[in-house]
């Protein structure tokens, strides 16, 4: 049952029955291709779904019932994945889609830059064929206030930039109009300097398996996307699996505030595939199926010419690849609802046991990574597990990319020592704060992570250091607050992106973030139902989203009661 917290579908009573037009017919397969002598598979809903939205600017009835009938598949199935994901627009036939739609950022970096006064003024300024709506957090926060204009990002958005992006992307009548080519290291400068060797001698046997399993352990590389459980336990795990095994990436990249992923994979995209390949080959696994966030278009264009490239020449025998497009819902960074999207299906999250490393995409076992992970491992193994572990501060071990943003001088992606603390990296890292602003509070895990006050900023930024407060290092995304902004607006802020990101699939998230978000807009808290609520959510949600949710109200009401009122 689709959430109230989702967009709403249009009565469908009308379609029952209903049977494809010709025409409707002879625009999807030309979109699709024919179906091949085994049908179209059902995997690939999701991907079809992209192209009927990219080309018609939306999803019309009339499309829906002929992709239905050609993948033959019954039409409540197509409707409940179409109406599961915030980048589809289900449309009446007799509905004209608008001919751009803007989308202006609303996580907390964008909205401390003025991403409410942009929107504003881009209302007044658009043409009327356009839509202009809030989004949440793009994956740009070092870049606030963000915007997308059709598929094309815009960093440091004002209403002139955007009106000119829009005037143009309309002139070109371009899905992709306004592309930016990125400035990286292709697939031969990677080879030229050295890239592709040690992938390669572990394919060809050069290389010992068991030595780079013993390498990744001794280095104490972990998770990196959130979870931090050790990358080279979770190799032997999956490799003791019966085939055929498989390998899925997450570059779903949602948490707000996080933008290392896509950082990295614009400047250098072969040493995060290398690592996919060495993986891939400990592992066992068949196939690699790479997950990436739909809102990095430039970044799917380029990824789909790289691996163009690798194939053409591929230094040693490949794996199946295969790049899947997200489509607009955060809660797809968990790892089995992003399996589930994999499989063309609505992006809910699952109970475990069974764990994807035993059941996972298509019932096989899963090695599932984050990108940053995988970024890593060429670098680890070539240098020796020594040179990772002997960065760090505070008695913590190895490298953090920590992804900066808010009222500092200079924002981005900071590779930094793990236990380093939030004073340390913006003093030493983001050239301090910003001109007349002073350290209040600051998220150390995005919005799931928590907020912590400027007394607590020597505390190790680490995995496992910062439970004792309330909070945790997630995907190490750090949002800085000054004494210009106030901690309950950032906890109501991720309130509402968590009500508003619910897959709707259990009672404790689906209502309890809604409910949370309304009494959290009051002047003065109701803590006693917050607190009650906060309990539910946190004990009896399926996955991360529900119980995170509690975190930044937990800890407005520990360290910051005097904005609570009462």
């Amino acid at each position: 049952m689709v959430s109230a917290s989702r967009k709403s579908v249009q009565d469908l009573s009308q379609l029952k029955g209903r049977q494809p037009g010709a025409l409707a017919l002879q625009e999807v397969r030309e979109l699709i291709g024919l179906a091949p002598p085994d049908g179209h598979q059902a995997q690939f809903l999701i991907e079809h779904l992209h192209l009927l939205n990219d080309c018609y600017r939306g999803l019309f009835e009339r499309h829906l019932v002929a992709l239905a009938s050609e993948m033959r598949l019954a039409l409540a199935e197509v409707y409940e994945v179409a109406s599961f994901y915030h980048h589809f627009e289900i449309l009446q036939d007799e509905q004209v889609a608008p001919a751009l739609t803007v989308r202006v950022c609303s996580g907390q970096s964008c909205a401390m830059a003025g991403s409410v006064a942009l929107q504003s003024g881009i209302l007044a300024v658009q043409p009327a064929s356009t839509r202009v709506i809030s989004a949440p957090c793009m994956g740009r926060c070092e870049q606030a206030p963000a915007a997308l204009v059709g598929q094309r990002a815009l960093a440091h958005a004002s209403p002139g930039a955007v009106l000119e992006a829009v005037t143009s992307a309309l002139a070109s009548d371009a899905v992709d109009a306004g592309r930016t080519e990125l400035a990286l290291i292709g697939y031969q400068a990677y080879r030229q300097q050295g890239g592709y060797a040690l992938a390669a001698a572990l394919v060809n046997g050069e290389e010992a398996i068991e030595e780079v399993l013993c390498k990744l352990e001794d280095s104490g590389l972990r998770g990196l996307g959130g979870a931090g459980f050790p990358a080279g336990r979770k190799w032997r795990i999956v490799r003791s699996q019966p085939a055929p095994r498989l390998l899925a990436v997450n570059i779903d990249e949602g948490e707000p505030g996080t933008f290392k992923d896509r950082t990295y994979l614009e400047r250098d995209p072969h040493r995060f595939l290398e690592g996919m390949l060495i993986a891939a080959q400990v592992a066992g696994t068949e196939a690699c199926y790479i997950y990436l966030r739909d809102e990095y278009h430039d970044a799917r264009r380029m990824l789909l010419r790289e691996i163009a490239a690798l194939r053409a020449d591929p230094p040693c025998r490949l794996p199946r690849i295969e790049l899947r497009r997200g489509a607009g819902a955060y809660v797809c960074g968990e790892e089995s609802a992003m399996v589930a999207s994999i499989e063309g299906k609505r992006g809910e999250p699952r109970l475990r046991p069974p764990y994807i490393a035993q059941v996972g995409l298509f019932g096989r076992p899963t090695l599932e990574h984050n990108f940053e992970t995988l970024y890593w491992v060429r670098e680890i193994l070539e240098r020796g597990p020594q040179w990772f572990s002997s960065f760090g501060r505070q008695g913590r071990h190895g490298l953090r990319s920590f992804s900066v943003s808010g009222r500092v001088n200079q924002p981005g992606v900071k590779l930094a020592p793990a236990g380093i603390s939030v004073r340390e990296l913006i003093d030493e890292y983001c050239g301090g704060m910003c001109e007349g602003h002073t350290l209040y509070a600051y998220l150390p895990g995005g919005a799931s992570g928590g907020i912590l006050p400027a007394s607590l900023a020597h505390v190790a930024l680490d995995f496992d250091t910062l439970q004792a407060y309330g909070c945790f290092i997630g995907s190490a995304a750090v949002v800085v607050l000054s004494q210009q902004d106030r901690a309950r607006d950032a906890a109501l802020n991720a309130m509402e992106f968590f009500a508003a990101e619910s897959c709707g699939q259990c009672t404790p998230c689906r209502l309890g973030t809604v409910k949370a978000a309304a009494l959290m807009q009051a002047p003065v808290w109701d803590m006693a139902t917050l607190g009650d609520l906060c309990k539910v959510m946190a004990d009896a949600s399926i996955c991360g989203l529900g119980q995170a949710a509690p975190n930044p109200v937990r800890c407005v009401q520990k360290y910051f009661p005097h904005e609570i009122g009462g």
